[in-house]
């Protein structure tokens, strides 16, 4: 275990990447890999509470996504109004508490209604907060922090950036995730994950399991975390803070 964090990061971050990729594999509409997307979704939300893990953020649509075709989208939009009114009372049953981070102005005022129906069933939960980053860039949450500050006529600062990004309520991710073989941020939590750590996996989402999952927290558990520091400043002023 790495002398700056402890073995089970307390924030994991996922890029869920290769849906569509699983489902062509299979001769499939790219629509059933993201329905195997959420079914994978639904257990890594379960290993993330069984192993100790706190917050779960995964990037579920980002604000490039308008730009596939219109029948993706379309099937996308409604596959999680489904997954909303289909998933929540589980959710809800295993203290699970949703957030919704993301620019909500251009989605239909169904799929608002849901969402926001859906964080205030599991807004008492306190086992996992599951934060479901949709239409959503980290450009974007910047902007948009930077934006709300200087309407208030408050100086932009690191700490008051910090508190008006769409994950204030959370400590920075400790690992972040991408499935799918590719190594690239993709306009994830650029913010955020300043001293996360990294980690890629070949699996596509869809097979993303609970083996995967404990082969990324090994990782994690086996690195040393400096923040900036050396390995000798750590040995002399141990911390049990994951994150900074």
């Amino acid at each position: 275990m790495s002398s700056g964090s402890s073995s089970i990061p307390h924030h994991i971050a996922i890029v869920m990447d290769g849906n569509g990729r699983w489902a062509t594999r299979r001769f499939l509409p790219r629509l059933a890999g993201h329905k195997q997307g959420v079914e994978a979704l639904k257990r890594c939300a379960r290993d993330c509470v069984q192993r100790g893990v706190s917050v779960l953020t995964v990037f579920a649509f980002s604000s490039e996504n308008w730009n596939r075709p219109a029948e993706e989208v379309s099937g996308l939009m409604d596959l999680l109004a489904r997954a909303l009114s289909r998933e929540v009372p589980q959710l809800q049953k295993d203290g699970v508490r949703l957030h919704f981070v993301g620019e909500k102005t251009s989605l239909s005022e169904k799929v608002r209604a849901g969402l926001a129906q859906a964080e205030a069933v599991t807004a008492h939960n306190t086992r996992l907060v599951l934060n479901v980053c949709f239409n959503y860039g980290g450009r974007w949450d910047i902007a948009q922090a930077a934006s709300a500050l200087a309407a208030r006529g408050e100086p932009i600062t690191e700490a008051s950036l910090h508190t008006a990004m769409g994950l204030a309520h959370v400590p920075d991710p400790d690992l972040v995730i991408r499935t799918g073989g590719e190594m690239r941020i993709s306009n994830f939590l650029l913010w955020q994950c300043a001293y996360s750590e990294l980690y890629f996996s070949d699996r596509l989402w869809p097979d993303f399991d609970g083996g995967a999952l404990d082969q990324a927290i090994a990782a994690y558990g086996a690195r040393e975390r400096r923040f900036g520091k050396t390995s000798e400043q750590l040995l002399a002023t141990p911390t049990t803070s994951a994150c900074a």
